[in-house]
């Protein structure tokens, strides 16, 4: 692999020369950035995959829907449909995407759209909502947001910061100077003033750009429908655990506390699970001989099992969802808040 990416990197030089012409038409104001007269908070990060965007989103959504009428606007990834499209809790991964589906099911009375033209659907969404969350919207300079969050993957900072095709940055690492925000997700629980001060070495943010530690927090079970089981994981517990997100690592290494008899069916981000998929490992699951296994998947892998032709064959099974969410470090939590809803109430109030 490491070859590979070798063998790739003269197509990194031209992917990153491509960015940078077009970052730089946007900063001369060649290409339009759109402000809009609402607050607009975008989330977002520098590579492909995972850095923990939905349970950012989640975190946001939980603090700001109390009090402003909120939408969350996201690209809709993996959906069979096109333009701006509203979603409902009927709607089905295929149709909106597993984030934004994911987004309903959990919260809904918030509004959640898909649009893969952001300016578009904030025209649509403004008309009845005064705050926009945008989701994974970082690289769209289309529009220009009042409060951009940026995260960062504690476990990937210390990697060679390599362009697709060769390695995983959208854009070069000197993008997350555009950021208003900046998060270091995923990071240990018990991080050190050592570790934090590494961090900050690596990341250089600008004197402007706080910088803050957030941690994976675990929930307690759930059924598919979001009601808590009561299952407990422990040393004799066999666990088959059904993914298709971009960094598993984190959920393996936490399970793996409790147990180390897990059997991973593991596929690619995104992935849209077949019959054959579900049957594979209903199979392996019937085989198994042990007193106590269970079927443990993501949020977001939830959301694509949902589909119709796959209900039955999912009905068969005891699959549990284990959610996530954000657990800030070092005290971070009331400072996030407060700058987070110091924006959209100043920005709120001065328009």
């Amino acid at each position: 692999m490491k070859y590979l990416r070798w063998l790739l990197f003269p197509f990194s030089l031209l992917y990153g020369l491509v960015v940078i012409i077009r970052n730089w038409f946007y900063d001369a104001g060649l290409f339009k950035s759109r402000e809009f007269d609402l607050p607009v908070i975008c989330v977002g990060n520098l590579e492909v995959g995972g850095a923990g965007k939905s349970p950012m989103t989640e975190y946001l959504i939980r603090l700001l829907k109390g009090q402003y009428k909120l939408a969350t606007l996201s690209r809709g990834y993996g959906r069979q449909t096109k333009g701006f499209f509203l979603a409902d809790r009927i709607n089905t991964a295929t149709q909106i995407g597993d984030e934004p589906s994911q987004f309903k099911h959990k919260f809904p009375d918030v509004t959640v759209a898909v649009c893969e033209e952001r300016v578009e659907g904030i025209m649509q969404l403004k008309k009845d909502h005064n705050l926009i969350l945008l989701d994974d919207a970082f690289q769209h300079r289309a529009v220009k947001p009042g409060l951009s969050v940026l995260l960062f993957d504690y476990n990937h900072l210390q990697q060679p910061k390599l362009l697709l095709p060769a390695g995983n940055l959208r854009e070069p690492f000197s993008g997350r100077w555009r950021a208003d925000v900046m998060v270091v997700t995923k990071c240990p629980d018990n991080l050190s003033e050592a570790q934090m001060t590494t961090c900050y070495e690596l990341i250089a943010p600008l004197n402007w750009q706080p910088l803050f530690f957030s941690a994976i927090a675990y929930q307690p079970l759930q059924d598919l429908q979001g009601k808590p089981v009561d299952f407990n994981i422990d040393a004799d517990t066999t666990v088959f655990l059904l993914t298709g997100i971009a960094n598993p690592k984190p959920l393996v290494q936490h399970i793996g506390q409790s147990t180390s008899n897990i059997n991973h069916h593991n596929y690619p981000d995104h992935h849209q699970f077949s019959l054959k998929n579900i049957a594979k490992l209903a199979g392996e699951f019937s085989a198994c001989k042990s007193q106590k296994k269970v079927i443990i998947t993501t949020e977001k892998d939830a959301q694509r099992l949902g589909v119709h032709e796959l209900l039955p064959a999912i009905a068969q099974l005891p699959v549990w969802v284990l959610p996530i969410g954000v657990n800030f470090l070092n005290n971070g939590q009331q400072e996030f808040d407060k700058l987070v809803t110091n924006y959209v109430r100043e920005y709120t109030e001065h328009n």
